[in-house]
């Protein structure tokens, strides 16, 4: 595994086998839509929509595992964030809030 560790510097680039396959794809996708949901959140935030935003920004926190563990986690934390997104969008739709 040690000449592993020395091909570190091919991370990313076009010559990294491993972040072609679909899973790597699919986790890179994520990271500029959750970029782009937090920015929207940001410009929308008030005081009363606080509790909403952050259970937006956790929502990749449920997103664990790997391969075909992942692949449920990911598809709940997508309709969850649908849901809350929806409630964002059009607060008052009626999506119960989440005791703490």
């Amino acid at each position: 595994m040690t000449w592993l560790a020395r091909l570190r510097f091919l991370r990313g680039t076009p010559l990294d086998i491993f972040g072609r396959t679909n899973e790597r794809r699919t986790e890179r996708r994520l990271i500029v839509e959750y970029e782009a949901m937090i920015g929207e959140i940001l410009t929308g935030l008030r005081a009363d929509n606080w509790s909403l935003a952050t259970r937006l920004a956790a929502i990749p926190e449920m997103i664990s595992g790997y391969g075909h563990v992942k692949a449920p986690n990911l598809e709940e934390a997508t309709t969850l964030r649908d849901q809350l997104l929806g409630e964002w969008c059009h607060p008052g739709s009626g999506l119960p809030e989440a005791a703490e």
